[in-house]
């Protein structure tokens, strides 16, 4: 006997997946038919009125990023695991976020992919993941991170673009077998999450730990966001983080990766600048910041942790900050649009997925331990685009 489907889980798989029923009924190819519409035809299926045909279960399959097992449940599944969560937002209808859940689900596949490889190598667990706790004092764990990837801050500010420093800091590190993904969407523009939504997303695995950064937010920030996230990954604690460091967790990590980037001493000339007004101060730290490829927020933030401005100062210089990062986008955005061109597909997901990431897919095919439905998986292309952006990576692309 065919099993009877709940429509509720059809509603639930829409909505997580991020889709409105427009979306999803585009998404799906669900035309128009005996004078109903596609998004009304969803909406009959989701009300029970309608059983969904086995083709469109494997279409609805697909694009929700669901398995088809899941539609045969009796009752919707608990929201996923999102580790826990270290973010304190403004509104809290940001907090659930349907695209999130979604792209953390796909990351959380893809490093289950990683580990089944590296298990089947027989490599050793990092004993770093998990090793330290908020009560060893953040100058300790920033001197013991700096150690254990081999950074060097004198190369990582002679860099001559902020892209070109995050980076080196992201090879150094990625040679300490800590994956380093820059995810912002599932895949297409239309589904983008905003930073109000996460900014980073620590997934501490002493076999497979990855390091995940939302690339909507401003190059500048990256470095930071991944070396909190690396700080995440001392504490051997899994979650998602938001834009501010409310939480003693987030600030902690905030601290540590500020000490890494911005030695306490270098803030020795803000210590007298509370009476300044706000245009001459977001001028100095504006300078300040650019010279070591670093973000004007991040070293407000510094200043304010310091005692010498105030929190609203802080705020009112990270608002203005955000606003100017908004404007140069839009700015960039219409150039580009003039230009007509930009980097290559798979310029673009070289540098999403990390030339650790891209290697060790690479040799995983080349030995056979690997499948190319898997591999696209991990690399969150079609199957047919693995070997294209394998050949572009191997010539030596980044």
């Amino acid at each position: 006997m065919k099993p009877m489907l709940n429509p509720e889980i059809l509603q639930w798989a829409r909505k997580t997946a991020g889709l409105s029923l427009e979306e999803a009924a585009h998404a799906l190819d669900l035309k128009e038919a005996y004078g109903t519409s596609g998004p009304d035809r969803l909406a009959a299926l989701e009300a029970g009125k309608e059983e969904p045909s086995r083709p469109l279960l494997l279409r609805m399959a697909k694009r929700y990023r669901r398995s088809l097992l899941v539609f045969y449940l009796e009752q919707p599944p608990k929201a996923g695991d999102r580790g826990k969560d270290f973010r304190t937002l403004p509104r809290t209808e940001a907090l659930y976020n349907p695209v999130l859940d979604a792209l953390l689900r796909d990351i959380r596949g893809r490093q289950g992919i990683i580990k089944s490889l590296l298990e089947d190598s027989e490599v050793e667990k990092l004993p770093f993941i998990g090793s330290a706790t908020v009560d060893l004092p953040v100058s300790a764990l920033a001197e013991r991170i700096t150690k254990q990837l081999g950074f060097n801050l004198s190369i990582f500010r002679s860099q001559a673009k902020m892209d070109e420093a995050f980076a080196y800091l992201r090879l150094r590190t990625e040679a300490s077998r800590i994956f380093v993904l820059l995810l912002g969407n599932l895949g297409t523009h239309h589904t983008n999450i905003s930073l109000d939504a996460f900014r980073g997303f620590a997934l501490a695995d002493q076999i497979a730990p990855l390091v995940v950064i939302n690339d909507n937010d401003a190059v500048s920030a990256w470095s930071f966001t991944a070396l909190h996230e690396v700080a995440h990954l001392w504490l051997g604690a899994t979650g998602v983080s938001g834009s501010t460091a409310g939480l003693a967790i987030e600030q902690y990590c905030s601290d540590v990766a500020a000490e890494i980037l911005l030695p306490p001493r270098e803030l020795e000339e803000f210590a007298r600048v509370g009476n300044l007004t706000r245009d001459r101060l977001a001028e100095r730290v504006s300078q300040f910041a650019d010279k070591r490829n670093i973000s004007r927020a991040m070293v407000a933030y510094r200043i304010f942790r310091t005692g010498a401005i105030t929190e609203k100062t802080w705020e009112d210089l990270r608002e203005r900050f955000y606003k100017d990062w908004v404007a140069h986008k839009e700015r960039e955005a219409l150039k580009q649009k003039v230009r007509e061109g930009g980097p290559s597909y798979y310029v673009v997901r070289r540098h999403r997925i990390g030339k650790a990431l891209l290697a060790l897919t690479n040799r995983s095919l080349g030995e056979g331990v690997l499948t190319y439905t898997k591999a696209a998986r991990l690399l969150g292309v079609k199957a047919r685009n693995v070997d294209p952006l394998l050949a572009s990576f191997s010539r030596g692309g980044e």
